[in-house]
């Protein structure tokens, strides 16, 4: 049975907004950064792919330029929008190499992670 999603609240307290769909994102490949408990990479950060971020996801041992069909996954180039997990975007952030965010699609839990006042820094 699939989980369902928590409430979409994005972190500004409003109505959770479509991050991307040119791919589709999200846990639930929905276009949204919605999470629920079993998503264990609170996948909730809307952010803007740039290529100083994804060089430094892949050097972290998290290749998202890499297409991989039998996941359907065609892979990120910059400019796209992709739901980030929340520990990453943070460790993005203390290395120096976060990328935009769009805060009304990023969702409330990222805030279990972020403080607010670091994803205000790289608002959209």
């Amino acid at each position: 049975m699939r989980p369902e999603p928590d409430k979409p609240i994005n972190v500004l307290g409003g109505e959770l907004i479509e991050c991307g769909r040119d791919p589709v994102t999200g846990y639930f490949r929905d276009g949204h950064c919605n999470t629920c408990d079993a998503d264990m990479g609170n996948h909730t950060v809307c952010a803007i792919m740039t290529d100083e971020f994804l060089a430094f996801s892949k050097y972290v041992g998290n290749d998202l330029t890499t297409p991989r069909p039998e996941f359907g996954f065609e892979g990120l180039m910059a400019g796209d929008h992709w739901c980030l997990c929340a520990a990453r975007f943070l460790q993005a952030h203390d290395e120096g190499c976060a990328p935009r965010v769009v805060l009304q699609a990023t969702h409330g839990r990222a805030l279990e992670v972020v403080p607010l006042k670091v994803l205000r820094l790289y608002a959209a």
